[in-house]
């Protein structure tokens, strides 16, 4: 079994100046502890339980980045990016841009997405639950086309379409960085994880569960 840690709230007493160094201690004291997996939250605004908007919330993807460069050993990654928020062709390009500077610790988290205020605070489009699955599919078989080698393009999909899947330099993992699917729906998000995906995030609450 292997432990992780997965930070969710970017509040300090001392505010964001504080907050570089103690997402440093973080990091530090995970390797230290020999934890395997460091994530963070993917979200433009901070959750309801946690604050709300108005409680501090960092990007993911800049935090992961610093995290890369503060650590040496443990996976780094998303829990969870959803899909609306960053153009698939760019997502890939990101967490490939995060592997390659972490020596190959990357892993794609990505879901759905749900919180729907964030979207409307910002002004990005929220599609139904079901156009957002169609759109987690394409994003999928995307970031895996951009990670094949032989494979540079295009991409037909009914929401994106793609002239070149270029991805240059290519990701350190081999044969490319994992994917995490959020969820574990049987209908939608585990045919998901057996077709595209090397893991799930389950929210059990039993051992039978």
């Amino acid at each position: 079994m292997h432990v992780g840690v997965h930070i969710n709230r970017f509040d300090h007493p001392e505010g964001g100046g504080a907050l570089r160094d103690e997402l440093a201690a973080a990091g530090a004291a995970a390797e230290a502890a020999g934890v395997s997996w460091l994530s963070v939250m993917d979200h433009y605004f901070q959750m309801e339980f946690n604050g709300g908007a108005e409680a501090p919330m960092l990007e993911a993807y800049t935090t992961l980045g610093y995290l890369a460069a503060r650590t040496s050993t443990v996976r780094l990654g998303a829990l969870v990016t959803g899909v609306t928020y960053r153009h698939p062709g760019l997502l890939a390009k990101i967490a490939t841009t995060l592997d390659v500077l972490s020596g190959g610790r990357a892993t794609l988290g990505i879901g759905a997405a749900w919180y729907d205020r964030e979207h409307h605070g910002l002004g990005v489009p929220y599609p139904s639950l079901a156009e957002r699955f169609e759109r987690l599919e394409e994003t999928l078989r995307i970031c895996l086309q951009m990670w094949d080698p032989e494979n540079n393009g295009p991409f037909e999909g009914r929401y994106y379409q793609l002239a070149e899947t270029l991805c240059v330099p290519p990701p350190v993992s081999s044969p490319r960085p994992e994917i995490l699917v959020g969820g574990g729906g049987e209908k939608k998000t585990l045919r998901l994880v057996a077709r595209y995906a090397d893991a799930c995030n389950l929210f059990a609450t039993t051992p039978e569960e």
